[in-house]
């Protein structure tokens, strides 16, 4: 049976260095790539390349469409997420939250992923191993904020982690076979840190390549680790050490 790994979010730099770390794997798995804007398959000529706006009736015909293909679904990483865009950028303090910003960053960090992972629910099940990934952040770490400030961030991350530890209690009941990782990739050289970066220490901006590997090493261990029983999602950094929630 044919394996396929899914990239939701396909067009940011991480996803594009996931897609490239899970080619280098070279073990048949076909990749199908989803994001919001069309993307051109130079890059990746064995990858599928799939549009959807995020609509939850978007989001639901899209996996309709991935019932066709058939094979089982191994791995899944959703990359959606936004710091910062146009007339949004973090707040330094109370009078800087504006209802609507908060709301947008709401939507593409919390609500956004969820609705995938709803969607995907029926077909993850399975006896085969499956390990799903969304990119989180340790600044969702409510026992972990020393520094405050950033409040659509923190709050969107801190959502979407509750989100992914809830549905992985669901999961264990559902379909034990999944895995359910909130990952914080660290600050990685991308359009979304690169405002911040001047900030970040020596020898911490990591290249996407670098945080790619991180992941996918961690999911194929993850993978190899799966017993079947209900397991807690884990909320783990690029070094694969734990977070607190």
């Amino acid at each position: 049976m044919q394996s396929t790994s899914i990239v939701i979010g396909a067009s940011g730099a991480l996803a594009s260095a996931c897609i490239n770390a899970i080619e280098a794997l070279d073990d048949g798995s076909q990749i199908i790539a989803i994001s919001r804007r069309k993307l051109s398959s130079t890059a990746h000529a064995d990858v599928r390349y799939w549009q959807c706006d995020n609509s939850e009736p978007a989001i639901d015909e899209c996996v309709n469409d991935l019932k066709e293909i058939g094979g089982h679904i191994d791995r899944v990483i959703i990359c959606n997420g936004r710091l910062h865009d146009d007339g949004i950028k973090p707040e330094k303090r109370l009078e800087d939250i504006k209802a609507d910003a908060l709301f947008s960053i709401m939507q593409s960090n919390a609500l956004t992923p969820l609705l995938w992972i709803k969607a995907l629910t029926p077909l993850l099940k399975s006896s085969l191993p499956c390990v799903m990934a969304v990119f989180s952040a340790r600044i969702g770490s409510i026992s972990d904020n020393h520094l405050g400030g950033w409040y659509s961030y923190r709050m969107s991350k801190a959502a979407l982690n509750m989100g992914i530890r809830t549905a992985a209690i669901e999961y264990g009941r559902r379909a034990r076979n999944v895995r359910l990782i909130a990952f914080h990739p660290g600050t990685t050289d991308s359009p979304l840190s690169r405002p911040f970066q001047a900030s970040v220490p020596e020898g911490k901006l990591f290249s996407p390549a670098f945080v790619a590997e991180s992941l996918i090493a961690l999911m194929q261990d993850t993978a190899s680790s799966l017993d079947h029983s209900a397991a807690e999602a884990t909320f783990i950094d690029w070094e694969h050490k734990t977070i607190p929630w």
